[in-house]
């Protein structure tokens, strides 16, 4: 998610302004505000009004840490104390903040204990702890999957494709409005709910399968009850419910049930940083300082390098953590212990509930930076072998680098993330290939220079971890890129052929391979447009390919071909990254694989990227040190063989990949 002047997550700043004046006004008054008493799907209703809420609601036995931190909302909840009777499980302490209305219980579970309804009971602090409860609430011990802890998240050897799940389809009609919930569908309006579901992700996993992916990330699935702009997903106001109009938490763990059964692991969409204003803590918070608040609303400078800066003011760098996303998105404050802990155990929650491959951190780097750290070294020492991925929207491959597990960082920071999104090559792909950053919507100001994405690629220098990079074309806060290429089929290709032999991990945004566009300047609600044939009606149907233009069914199956490809071939996903200084405009970088052991043969990538509007020759004895005196391949996307002889013509603006195989005995 990054900040943009004019619109940020929303489009009407008068709106934004009315909002944020009477959300101040309701927090004021917060202290004497109920809320609601409605549980969360996760949370089932207690048996005692008084306790409304008890997050987590479960949880699972032999974790790697045996410590649970339980917090339970109900009227002067503060008031009882807790007792159990458990085989296994021990009760380390009970605590409450300036709020009575919480409750904060640390529990020991041992490894053995065995799966069931924990009972606690809650008796009067006046009274002696024998006496009859007054208050009753539970929590289910369950079973961990087989290998839970050692589930392998994704790598470069994935592909992963980015939907926005209100805009790519409609599923089941009947959640689309859902009676009590602030903001019903509609769809004519770019900024407003749609209709597009969890239901619809699930009739349509063969599609993303059958385009050679084999991750999917959705956008935040989790309750958004906001007045306006709720389908975005990026103001939580309940960590742990899925939102109704997406449908329910069990149709999410189907989901991941059923993308796995077609090869495709899910990537949960998480955000640390903030809530919604309409979050149910709003109305009543557990403390003073469980979000970062002052008099007025304060934003944030939204400026990154504050984090890494050596000579940046005390004030500066407060200002980029502790202020305001947007004045409908309270800032939590990760430095309360309570706070930190629930958000460490709601991310292993969804995990362990949902079975993910990974997740996806929003606006990673605003929050508190020794939180981060905490947060991600919980999570990797939970599931060694996860993958998580920050969104630090920096076009700087230094600020980046500094987020990722196992730099080395001058201030002494540790991180333990292990993947980052790679702005910089992002930034870089745009710029070679139409001469302009990626943000700007202005006419050209740069040669267009393949020079960009060499320069790119020798800034892998800074990162500990290079080839975990997620690289990406685009996503849901940028101008899709085929209408930022001129909406110009060629330089397209080029794009996608980049996207998918670069190193790292790509991603794409769900309708890239429709070349789907949008106004160059960023509208959000017009990049995040619905997916053809996702709603009852639509003339066009990119699933069945009914409507499709010849342009757009030639794109579609060029993605399919060429991700498909990639989806097989080791070398792109973990050969050595080679590349030769750009001549004539012309990049050629190659994918080199392992030595086959059983015939000594190598298969060796060779990709070239021509951005003359011309043909050119490339003189083949250049390369020799990786091709020796080879001669011959296969071009991959022409699906032909090919002789090299001393030079290989290469037409204008066109992508080209030959697979060269050496025999080494």
């Amino acid at each position: 998610m990054k900040a943009n002047p004019t619109q940020r997550r929303f489009p009407t700043r008068n709106i934004l302004a009315i909002l944020g004046a009477a959300f101040f006004l309701a927090l004021s008054l917060s202290s004497a505000a109920s809320p609601s008493t409605t549980s969360s799907s996760a949370s089932p209703p207690q048996n005692s009004s008084r306790i409304q809420r008890i997050e987590p609601s479960s949880w699972w036995i032999g974790m790697q840490s045996p410590q649970l931190q339980i917090m339970v909302y109900g009227e002067k909840i503060a008031e009882l104390r807790a007792r159990l009777n458990y085989a296994g499980v021990r009760l380390l302490k009970q605590s409450s903040l300036d709020n009575p209305n919480y409750v904060f219980l640390d529990l020991e579970i041992s490894p053995q204990t065995p799966a069931g309804k924990l009972k606690i009971e809650w008796y009067s602090a006046a009274q002696a702890s024998t006496s009859a409860s007054v208050a009753e609430s539970e929590i289910d011990l369950m079973e961990r999957r087989p290998q839970s802890a050692q589930r392998q998240g994704f790598t470069s050897a994935d592909a992963i494709y980015l939907v926005v799940p209100d805009r790519f389809a409609n599923g089941s009609s009947a959640n689309d409005s859902v009676p009590g919930m602030r903001e019903a569908a509609k769809r004519s309006d770019p900024g407003g709910r749609h209709g597009g579901d969890i239901a619809g992700l699930r009739q349509h996993l063969d599609y993303i399968a059958s385009l050679g992916f084999t991750m999917l990330w959705p956008t935040p699935l989790v309750e958004n009850d906001q007045a306006i702009n709720s389908y975005h997903g990026y103001a939580a106001t309940d960590f742990y419910r899925v939102d109704p109009r997406f449908g329910s938490n069990h149709d999410y763990q189907l989901l991941v049930k059923e993308a796995k059964q077609r090869g495709i692991g899910v990537i949960h969409d998480v955000v640390l940083n903030h809530i919604g204003s309409y979050h149910w803590w709003m109305r009543d918070l557990p403390s003073k300082d469980w979000i970062n608040q002052r008099e007025a609303y304060v934003e944030t400078n939204h400026v990154r390098a504050t984090v890494q800066d050596p000579h940046a003011s005390k004030h500066d760098q407060v200002l980029f953590e502790q202020g305001w996303f947007v004045r409908t998105m309270p800032d939590l404050n990760q430095s309360n212990p309570y706070l930190a802990t629930y958000l460490i155990q709601n991310a292993i929650w969804w995990i362990e509930f949902a079975d993910l491959a990974g997740l996806r951190v929003d606006t990673y780097s605003y929050s508190n930076k020794h939180f981060l750290a905490q947060w991600s070294k919980r999570l990797m020492d939970e599931y060694p072998n996860l993958n998580l991925v920050g969104e630090e929207w920096s076009m700087n491959p230094a600020i980046v680098a500094y987020w990722q597990k196992d730099k080395v960082n001058q201030d002494g920071y540790r991180s333990y993330l292990p993947s980052m999104m790679d702005f910089s090559v992002y930034d870089s792909l745009h710029l070679a290939l139409s001469g302009k950053h990626a943000d700007e919507a202005k006419t050209t100001q740069h040669k267009a220079d393949m020079q960009h994405l060499y320069l790119a690629a020798t800034n892998d220098f800074q990162y500990a971890h290079p080839d975990n990079l997620t690289i990406f074309e685009g996503n849901h806060d940028t101008p899709r890129i085929f209408s930022s290429l001129g909406k110009d089929p060629a330089l397209w290709r080029m794009a996608m052929v980049y996207l998918a032999t670069m190193r790292g991990i790509p991603q794409m945004f769900y309708g890239t391979e429709l070349q789907m566009s949008s106004p160059q300047k960023r509208d959000d609600g017009k990049v995040r447009s619905d997916f053809p044939g996702g709603w009852h009606g639509d003339t066009v149907n990119a699933f069945t390919g009914q409507g499709l233009s010849a342009q757009t069914h030639q794109a579609q199956e060029f993605v399919k071909k060429l991700f498909n490809w990639r989806k097989n071939e080791a070398a792109v996903q973990h050969g050595q990254f080679i590349h030769f200084i750009p001549e004539n405009n012309c990049y050629v970088y190659f994918r080199v694989g392992a030595k086959n052991s059983a015939n000594g043969q190598k298969k060796i990538i060779m990709v070239v990227l021509n951005r003359n509007e011309s043909s050119v020759k490339l003189a083949m004895k250049r390369y020799s040190e990786l091709i020796g005196k080879a001669q011959q391949g296969r071009d991959i996307l022409q699906a032909k063989d090919i002789h090299f002889g001393p030079s290989l013509n290469v037409a204008g603006k066109s992508a080209s990949i030959f697979e060269i195989v050496l025999d080494q005995n």
